[in-house]
């Protein structure tokens, strides 16, 4: 792979009791690059984020994270580049941990503040993340007594701890009112636009909740790719009936797309 590159996956496939559930695969992700992920129940797209994320295993094909070999590298370091906000992480917190240590103790790559020492940048990030995400005031709150919402923004603020080269997001406008989304969204796309953010890939149900400034995007439909490239030219009215199979009209305003039966 090329040292440009943040990713490259070629004819990378999952196989689960003689199934294959994802796959063949073959696509590459560069610097600065935002991804966005689409597609039905049951297309496969959190297999191909575990893929991304170094916690599933390609049975078949060639992945390439971060100019590192899977297979030939230990993932366990290879996973600490990569910033993961997913609702399996979240339900791993417990109850009683402080929203700032969810975010701090990203920095040692755990979930639970144990007898870690933290310096004073460490804790200036961290405080500067929740601010970003409009979450500061919350961190001396337990993470569980948050909100839906609350709780995405902070592990968001949790997967850019660690600078990691590579941000994967698997539904984070998921089980938001409309005011939250916007929201989260708006802070997001402000985010995005500083050139040393992290490439990005962003999974999701829903076309209204691809943020501002995305650069390009994959259709998934029973494992496989049904289109990808820039995010103009897959998410059309075309693409999104024949992946959902309802004829739906796509409009594109403002930046943002929106869908209707």
């Amino acid at each position: 792979m090329s040292s440009q590159l943040v990713l490259a996956l070629d004819g990378v496939s999952v196989v689960r009791d003689g199934n294959q559930i994802l796959g063949p695969i073959t696509f590459q992700i560069a610097p600065g690059e935002r991804w966005v992920i689409l597609g039905p129940n049951g297309a496969g797209k959190s297999t191909l984020l575990g893929v991304l994320s170094a916690r599933i295993f390609p049975s078949k094909g060639n992945a390439v994270l971060l100019n590192q070999q899977v297979g030939r590298v230990d993932l366990s370091e290879l996973r600490t580049r990569i910033g993961l906000a997913s609702p399996s992480l979240e339900a791993m917190v417990e109850s009683g941990e402080l929203v700032k240590d969810v975010v701090l103790t990203a920095a040692y790559a755990i979930i639970g503040r144990w007898n870690e020492d933290y310096d004073l940048w460490d804790e200036s990030r961290a405080v500067a993340l929740l601010t970003t995400f409009g979450v500061r005031e919350l961190g001396d709150r337990r993470f569980s007594t948050l909100s839906s919402g609350e709780k995405k923004r902070v592990l968001i603020s949790r997967a850019l701890m660690a600078d990691p080269e590579l941000l994967l997001l698997d539904e984070p406008a998921a089980g938001l009112d409309v005011g939250g989304r916007e929201d989260l969204l708006r802070r997001f796309a402000q985010f995005s636009i500083d050139p040393t953010s992290p490439a990005s890939v962003l999974v999701t149900h829903h076309i209204e909740e691809i943020p501002v400034g995305t650069t390009h995007a994959i259709l998934l439909k029973d494992g496989k790719i049904a289109a990808s490239g820039p995010v103009a030219s897959v998410i059309t009215t075309e693409h999104i009936s024949a992946v959902f199979g309802l004829p739906i009209e796509v409009t594109h305003e403002s930046a943002r797309f929106f869908a209707r039966a």
